[in-house]
């Protein structure tokens, strides 16, 4: 049976969706989700800034933010780590989880400019995977992946790894060390299928894992 992807998300959600179905799961796209533990596993997918209240820090520098889709998908979050189902974080969803184990955020990178244009056009960079992780396994030690996102990881929370860094080094991507929960900070789903790139590797390989991870779930 085809596992049943749970998508938290507000904009771009085709991308994901596509993504998800092309690679054998169903994708279910919502936001402002209610705990549904019926899923299989939760893609928490990108947009705006999340509340630095969040992570014990007042606003310098987080833009454009949506309260109400902080605390619904921070309380989804929660719920699906403690009933132990797989999560992917993209980008925002990934800064999430972040913050949700306890890490926290630069709301503004001071080299802002070399991971987000500012437009809907992406940037691309390399990024440098560690040896023996997920990332590295599926595109080896180095590659290069597309990049729309002004803040980045500062405190990594307890109980993950650091698993890819740019080459101007930003965290690109934590994997958590016992549970199955993984994010990064680029946008697979906009390197994949009708969105693929010759500049980048292909973005199906990572969301194909987490498919697989909630198959087994």
């Amino acid at each position: 049976m085809k596992p049943r992807i749970l998508l938290a998300s507000k904009i771009n959600v085709q991308y994901y969706i596509d993504a998800v179905n092309n690679l054998g799961g169903v994708a279910d796209a919502k936001y402002l989700p209610e705990i549904d533990l019926s899923y299989d596993g939760l893609l928490l997918c990108g947009g705006s800034d999340s509340h630095p209240k969040y992570y014990g820090q007042e606003i310098n520098g987080a833009v454009d933010i949506d309260e109400a889709r902080d605390e619904a998908e921070v309380k989804l979050c929660k719920a699906f780590v403690e009933a132990g189902k797989p999560i992917m974080g993209i980008c925002r969803g990934f800064q999430l989880i972040n913050v949700v184990f306890g890490g926290d955020m630069i709301q503004h990178l001071p080299n802002a400019d070399r991971h987000t244009s500012g437009t809907e056009t992406d940037l691309v960079h390399g990024a440098v995977a560690k040896e023996g992780s997920l990332l590295y396994r599926l595109y080896g030690k180095e590659f290069s992946v597309n990049s729309h996102h002004h803040q980045a990881l500062d405190k990594v929370a307890d109980g993950f790894d650091v698993t890819v860094m740019s080459d101007d080094g930003v965290i690109e991507a934590i994997e958590h060390k016992s549970l199955p929960i993984f994010g990064v900070q680029w946008h697979p789903e906009r390197m994949c299928f009708n969105a693929k790139r010759e500049d980048t590797v292909d973005g199906s390989k990572v969301i194909e894992e987490f498919v697989k991870m909630c198959r087994k779930g």
